[in-house]
């Protein structure tokens, strides 16, 4: 009997996790849901690199960082090259500064300890495919702390003692859309929200994201929002 096909609705999510408890609890409550579908489950680095080359493509990759034989990095950077329309969320014990930036820096959106509940799980699965960022409170200040000590200036005062040779490269523009849209954000609305509030498709809202996610060379939407702040654009 061939498969069944998920609705538009339906949230497609795959598991890189080893470990069986973990992914059996999480795996139990994405079942007991009606708009998310489990495509497929693996418990090494490799499998999972297999199934991200071979398999279907998810909406949402949950992903652990220490797997036995390599790094959820790992899968994390070829989920944002293979699957660049899937949104990735780190479910890890590792909560020390550096595998948070890594994982940023290779296209994780979203960073959960392994404290939560599979149930908090499943609600953060929502609101990352809804273009939010979940990530939990300790490391939501680990990232915080990591703005103040970069030291970024007020955006007054990097105007008052930018360089005036300075390459045109480092100027970012955003459209009126998707300043629109960033502004939207800040305020907490979700991708379908802001989908209603402007009368496009959840897609187009998406696609100015990501527009914005690259012009201003982030990952997440506090890094944008930080970043957006910085710059002067919000």
């Amino acid at each position: 009997m061939p498969a069944a096909i998920a609705s538009p609705a339906t949230i497609r999510i795959a598991i890189v996790e080893d470990d069986p408890q973990f992914q059996a609890a999480v795996a139990s409550a994405i079942r007991q849901t009606d708009d998310m579908r489990l495509l497929w489950v693996a418990d090494t680095l490799a499998r999972g690199l297999c199934a991200l080359n071979d398999g279907p493509a998810a909406d949402v990759l949950l992903v652990d960082l220490g797997l036995p034989d390599g790094s959820g990095i790992e899968a994390i950077a070829a989920a944002a090259r293979l699957w660049p329309a899937c949104a990735v969320m780190v479910s890890t014990a590792f909560g020390d500064e550096a595998h948070v930036l890594q994982s940023i820096e290779a296209g994780a959106s979203g960073y959960l300890l392994k404290d939560s509940m599979p149930e908090r799980i499943v609600g953060e699965i929502r609101s990352l495919h809804a273009g939010g960022s979940p990530i939990s409170p300790l490391i939501a200040r680990q990232v915080l702390m990591r703005f103040k000590q970069a030291g970024a200036p007020a955006p007054g005062a990097a105007a008052a003692h930018a360089d005036a040779d300075t390459d045109a490269s480092n100027v970012v523009t955003l459209s009126a859309r998707e300043r629109e849209v960033l502004l939207y954000i800040t305020k907490g609305f979700t991708a379908d929200e802001i989908a209603r509030v402007l009368e496009v498709s959840h897609h187009t809202v998406l696609t100015f994201v990501r527009r914005t996610y690259a012009k201003l060379k982030v990952r997440s939407k506090a890094e944008a929002i930080y970043e957006a702040r910085a710059r002067g654009l919000i």
